[in-house]
């Protein structure tokens, strides 16, 4: 089989808006290059949404909420989901390709990305067909008291640059399924399976304005849209101080915000623990997705009786590790998303150097000279108070620290201001939860790496998040709950006015 180039995958020379049902230009008319991470020449160029085109958005949606959608029988609406991830399903070989040179993710990693897109339709219809369902409440023979889920309105969700198609997915489709209309603002950097996202939706028969997708920059397109009154709910995946930024710009008009933010989660391996899996683990938790992923395991906390077996034993696998063109099936590690970004993961390997760290690293390709790449990077005998074990690096780099008790690393652990994922290796089950437990953070796997189960909630603590999406907790989200008193009988009623 001959090596898939990017010149074989087709893309579109301008990528469009779609606003209520219709691929457009932007109101301004002006567009901005979007890079190959593998080259950095330019794929295409993106029409640049401004506030205008947001409001044109939000608009249609506003008005598809209150029309057809919100209206629509529930089976029906629920058939339009399922349809949407059927066709997800066909052209998944063309939105892992996009997606691969859109972002510099290897292709292995995409096609499973695609997939998921459309397993969350399937899972979020099958949550609200099933389990979104209301309480009833009788008192004695005088009340019937209930509840039930109603959609709220219009969904601005702002996505990240490190896996669109995924993370996109896994707020479009809540928000579908549970009624509510979308304007979504995807990552400048990566627009290419936004757009197509907006095909499938398109092809699906959505209404019209039921969903939308503004391309822009987030201090205009992005802030129009946390800034809009018509507006009630905001996703956003993305850096903590974006993060603070949009919910003080949507303060205003008191919308609802659901946080996924940055992470520096640990990974604690002691010397009990099977040191075959935990390195698979380690290995995988922080160079899949080029290290660009929130719930990276970049703080690697090393019992001081395995460390020079476990570091040597590393040492050999990042030195296999394979960097190169995203859409080679070979590939594990591919560039990097942008210079921007390059740069500043660059700008820690060579503070590293600076300060005289040990450091050991993979190869990079020789044959892409222009391409944003960082090799797999250790830093070793790191202080848990230094930048590299406290900032999120957002790239393929793991620090590596040691301890001696159960307390010690406890503390280094909770030592940071995030707190969104950890993950804890001992054949101790007993001290498994333990530590677990004691640990700040969202979500915590023992004696696993980073597996997903999309009944549970996702979500972080401190800097990393606020709120849980994932299963039924997306309800407490999505949906406002009302609640509706009925008298079954006459009842005493208070006399005001009447004369004693």
């Amino acid at each position: 089989m001959s090596q898939l180039k990017v010149s074989d995958v087709k893309v579109k020379e301008k990528i469009p808006l779609f606003i209520n049902g219709e691929f457009v230009e932007s109101t301004n008319n002006k567009t901005f290059d979007n890079l190959n991470p593998l080259t950095n020449e330019k794929l295409n160029v993106v029409y640049e949404g401004t506030k205008e085109d947001i409001d044109k958005a939000v608009k249609a949606a506003d008005a598809a909420f209150h029309g057809p959608w919100r209206t629509m029988k529930l089976k029906e609406r629920l058939s339009i989901i399922h349809k949407i991830a059927d066709l997800i399903d066909e052209h998944v070989k063309e939105i892992s390709r996009l997606e691969s040179i859109d972002t510099g993710l290897p292709i292995r990693q995409t096609k499973n990305m695609a997939h998921r897109a459309a397993e969350n339709f399937r899972f979020y219809a099958e949550m609200v067909s099933s389990h979104m369902v209301g309480e009833a409440y009788q008192v004695d023979q005088d009340y019937l008291n209930y509840t039930i889920h109603k959609p709220v309105g219009v969904t601005g969700i702002i996505t990240p640059w490190n896996s669109p198609i995924m993370l996109s997915t896994w707020r479009i489709a809540p928000a579908l399924a549970t009624g509510n209309t979308v304007v979504l603002k995807p990552a400048e950097w990566t627009p290419l399976t936004a757009d197509k996202l907006a095909e499938v939706m398109d092809q699906a028969g959505l209404p019209k304005g039921v969903f939308n997708v503004v391309h822009g920059f987030g201090e205009t397109a992005g802030a129009s849209l946390v800034a809009h009154p018509a507006v009630k709910l905001i996703c956003f995946t993305g850096e903590t101080v974006t993060g603070s930024e949009i919910m003080k710009n949507g303060a205003d008009t008191l919308k609802r915000y659901s946080m996924e933010l940055g992470g520096k989660s640990p990974i604690i391996v002691f010397d009990d623990a099977d040191l075959d899996r935990a390195l698979d683990a380690a290995v995988w938790g922080i160079f899949s997705f080029n290290g660009e992923r929130c719930t990276a395991n970049s703080r690697l906390f090393l019992h001081e009786s395995i460390k020079d077996e476990f570091v040597n034993r590393l040492k050999e696998r990042v030195e296999h590790i394979v960097v190169g063109d995203p859409l080679d099936e070979k590939t594990d590690v591919g560039p990097l998303i942008h210079d921007k970004h390059y740069q500043k993961v660059k700008g820690f390997l060579d503070e590293a150097e600076k300060q005289g760290l040990e450091m050991f690293s993979g190869q990079l390709p020789a044959e892409y000279p222009n391409g944003h790449f960082v090799p797999p990077t250790v830093i070793l005998d790191v202080s848990n108070d230094s930048i590299f074990a406290q900032q999120e690096i957002f790239g393929p780099v793991l620090t590596v620290m040691t301890f001696k008790e159960e307390e010690e690393v406890i503390k280094w652990a909770n030592d940071v201001k995030y707190g969104l994922a950890g993950y804890v290796w001992t054949k101790d089950i007993q001290r498994g939860h333990r530590i677990s437990q004691a640990i700040d953070a969202g979500m915590i796997w023992i004696n696993s790496q980073n597996v997903r189960d999309l009944r549970v909630p996702f979500g972080g603590s401190k800097y990393s998040g606020i709120g849980r999406e994932g299963g039924h907790y997306i309800f407490d989200f999505y949906t406002e709950r009302q609640v509706i008193h009925v008298a079954l009988g006459e009842h005493h009623i208070p006399k005001f006015g009447v004369e004693k």
